[in-house]
């Protein structure tokens, strides 16, 4: 009988933009046709956003990009300035990014494996399989305990996933660097992370135990209208704005409809600057993933000037285009905007109990 260790050998290796020059492979694909031109024009586009002095930078993540390997990127876009608040899904946060900051790995599957895995024999075995990336079911568990253990922790009243990941940060901080960590380094530089539909993740397991556990008494919970009225607020503060979008779903949603919120705030806030997204999704069914960028200027909320979708994957896609922004340094001229020193820290308030395990 096939053992949990079989198939949990070779971990995913995050790739490192910095290490990579791709500004002549990004600029020959600028004299390209399809999408080897989108591509070259939304680095293009990335690039005057930071070099724009005044643009503030929201970064949205969804799909499965941590565990593919992207982590190290996010982490290098917070340490080097280039992007200033992320709204994401709840999986690329917890169950794969801070579950690695505990010091877990993603593997890869077995060439072998792929074409004909058994995932009746993955289930027995308590491995969890994401396409061709697989996961330890029980060392995800404890991700969903160390979520429960912040939350037994804090001010027990409704919090913001803002608040709820900075304490997220701080439990790691505390805990020792177990690995890098896209949630630490932005608690540590001060760039707020908002899932808005931050339950449907690892995190929820975690908070519907703590709820439980508490019964009728006061609890945490997470308030997706607060995410929503802090995102706006960013935006008033910061009328000049550009979107690094990859993939769609909840966070391209919530950080375009910030314009519109604004103005039904009564603040004239002006329509993102600047805009790309990576998709693979199709804009023919309706949805909002494949939904354009130049659709979005129709409700106000993205100009045309400097809009770029890019329909392609996301782990050739953002290496490229990140890359190229890294390589040609516009970012070494941006102030630090430290966004989430727009509101108080959220300090964890019962000391650490016995690691988790």
């Amino acid at each position: 009988m096939p053992q949990k260790q079989d198939f949990l050998q070779q971990p995913i290796e995050h790739i490192d933009i910095t290490r990579l020059d791709v500004v002549p492979v990004v600029e020959g694909m600028r004299q390209m046709a399809f999408s080897a031109r989108d591509l070259a024009r939304a680095a293009e586009i990335y690039q005057r956003m930071l070099a724009d002095q005044e643009c503030g930078i929201f970064l949205c993540l969804a799909g499965s990009l941590v565990s593919a390997g992207l982590k190290q990127v996010f982490i290098d876009m917070v340490r080097h300035r280039m992007v200033d608040a992320i709204v994401s899904t709840g999986a690329n946060i917890v169950d794969q990014d801070f579950f690695e900051g505990l010091g877990f790995r993603h593997y890869v599957a077995e060439e072998r494996l792929k074409a004909g895995l058994d995932d009746g024999t993955l289930r027995d075995l308590h491995i969890d399989r994401i396409y061709d990336t697989l996961i330890d079911e029980d060392e995800l568990r404890i991700c969903d305990e160390a979520t429960r253990h912040i939350a037994d922790r804090l001010e027990l009243r409704p919090h913001s996933s803002r608040e709820f990941i900075q304490a997220m940060g701080s439990y790691l901080a505390e805990q020792g660097n177990a690995a890098p960590s896209l949630v630490q380094t932005a608690y540590e530089s001060e760039v707020p992370i908002f899932c808005p539909a931050f339950s449907d993740c690892s995190a929820g397991f975690g908070l519907v135990a703590h709820q439980h556990a508490r019964g009728s008494d006061p609890h945490v919970s997470l308030d997706s209208a607060r995410d929503f009225y802090e995102l706006t607020q960013l935006k008033i503060a910061n009328p000049v704005s550009g979107l690094f979008m990859v993939g769609g779903g909840v966070p391209k949603n919530f950080a375009q409809d910030i314009v519109v919120a604004a103005d039904i705030l009564g603040h004239d806030a002006p329509m993102h600057r600047y805009a790309v997204q990576i998709t693979v999704a199709d804009v023919r069914d309706g949805a909002l993933s494949g939904s354009t960028l130049k659709e979005a200027s129709s409700w106000g909320k993205v100009d045309t000037a400097y809009e770029q979708m890019v329909y392609a994957e996301a782990t050739l896609a953002l290496p490229l285009i990140a890359g190229y922004a890294y390589q040609k340094r516009a970012w070494e001229s941006r102030p630090e905007r430290r966004w989430a020193g727009s509101w108080p820290a959220v300090d964890l308030a019962a000391p650490a109990d016995a690691p988790l395990s």
